[in-house]
């Protein structure tokens, strides 16, 4: 596959795989807070593509951004980093 530039890579953790091919990624930040100079957590969740069923809830995956693949879908992906607990 030729990629042209740069595309968006993040990380985070795989909160649900109850979709076909679909899994709900959040991803966690820590940024500054412009008035109280303190660090905050924020949490974004985004809907990635699998291909093929093999992620799991509580696993670290990395996600790439790619075209819009539905009506939420805009990441794919494309590797499992660790694996969760398996229950």
């Amino acid at each position: 596959m030729i990629e042209r530039g740069r595309r968006q890579t993040l990380e985070g953790m795989v909160v649900s795989d109850k979709m076909e091919k679909t899994v709900r990624v959040e991803v966690k930040r820590r940024v500054l807070h412009p008035v109280y100079k303190k660090y905050v957590s924020r949490k974004n969740r985004f809907s990635a593509d699998t291909g093929r069923h093999e992620c799991g809830t509580g696993d670290k995956v990395r996600i790439i951004a790619s075209k819009p693949l539905s009506k939420t879908k805009r990441w794919r992906v494309t590797e499992i980093l660790e694996k969760g607990r398996s229950s």
